[in-house]
């Protein structure tokens, strides 16, 4: 059997190969006629072999035979082998908040935590993960999974009006996070909230201490700028509109890092501020998640071949060494 059996169809380009060295040869012929009877042909290329040029031919076809074969890359005999996957549990909890429109993060705050989300799946090996959308209330979009394409259908659809009551409960998230993390082994838990901490409802680090309890770790991730920036949205017609308070004035959205450190600090995790250019999630499960313990999801016996692309390789090579030493010139004594 072969490992990459679709490689086979290279096998259209080895004859392709072939057709354009016969009508090469062929025209080569044609050249040379043009000036020389077909007659005097062996008195003045008696040194020239059309023979050999036909083998040369020949050993190059079985060289790029030989390298298609190894590239499927063949395959006999098997052993058993028991693989197990180790990975964490991590529920990712964002902010869908109107603040999270603000622009001070380009494109805003919840789009680039969108893609900063994509970029850390990239990375993710056996990890299982989780979504939580929260602003005043929380909703679990997508539970535990390692199918990070079902994973990214749920990202994708996050919006400000996943959530229908408006406001920021980061407690609510937390409360979440505990729910979903029920049955699964203690050491293993992890929460990581994507906000600015804005938070206006609730007391997330009594939550958080409840957290620690359970033996769930919250790692936070600041988004924006400490300066802040007016909090943009579209209105009934389409139109970008800047928000206003019960009172007339503008609402400039701003990160509150000292809450967040003290969430972080209150369930034994860490607190990283993004920036334009690095947004802090890579560096966070690098640094930090990567190194956590990691438990074992998955625990089976697999068939592994065993591979033999080494022989048509070396088959490969013998020819071209072949075709390589191989003179067009006859040898006379």
């Amino acid at each position: 059997m072969f490992a990459r059996p679709w490689m086979f169809n290279a096998f259209i380009l080895v004859l392709l190969f072939a057709v354009v060295l016969y009508y090469l040869a062929k025209g080569r012929r044609r050249r040379i006629y043009r000036f020389v009877d077909k007659q005097l042909m062996p008195e003045i290329a008696a040194s020239s072999s059309r023979k050999r040029y036909i083998w040369k031919d020949l050993l190059i076809g079985a060289v790029l035979v030989c390298s298609v074969v190894t590239l499927a890359r063949p395959q006999w005999g098997f052993e058993w082998q028991d693989v197990k996957r180790e990975g964490l549990d991590i529920f990712l909890a964002i902010d869908t908040s109107k603040s999270m429109l603000t622009e001070d993060v380009k494109p805003n705050r919840l789009e680039r935590t969108k893609l900063a989300v994509k970029d850390l799946l990239k990375k993710l090996k056996g990890d299982r993960v989780g979504l939580i959308a929260f602003s005043g209330s929380a909703f679990l979009t997508c539970p535990l999974t390692t199918d990070y394409s079902g994973f990214l259908l749920s990202l994708e659809d996050l919006n400000t009006a996943s959530i229908p009551r408006g406001g920021t409960d980061i407690g609510q998230a937390i409360q979440e996070a505990l729910k979903g993390y029920e049955d699964v082994p203690s050491q293993y838990k992890v929460l990581v909230i994507l906000t600015d901490g804005e938070n206006w409802e609730g007391d997330p680090v009594e939550w958080a201490r409840v957290a620690a309890q359970k033996k769930i770790r919250i790692f936070t991730i600041g988004i924006g700028t400490r300066e802040g920036e007016l909090v943009r949205v579209l209105n009934d017609k389409g139109e970008l509109e800047f928000i206003k308070d019960a009172e007339g004035n503008f609402i400039k959205s701003r990160l509150n890092e000292p809450m967040l450190k003290e969430i972080a600090a209150a369930a034994g995790g860490a607190y990283v501020r993004s920036s334009g250019v690095e947004f802090g999630l890579d560096y966070l499960y690098e640094s930090q998640l990567s190194r956590l313990e990691k438990r074992s999801i998955e625990s089976r016996v697999e068939k592994k071949y065993n591979e033999h692309f080494e022989l048509p390789l070396m088959l490969a090579l013998f020819f071209l060494l072949a075709e390589t030493a191989l003179s067009l010139r006859r040898k006379y004594d």
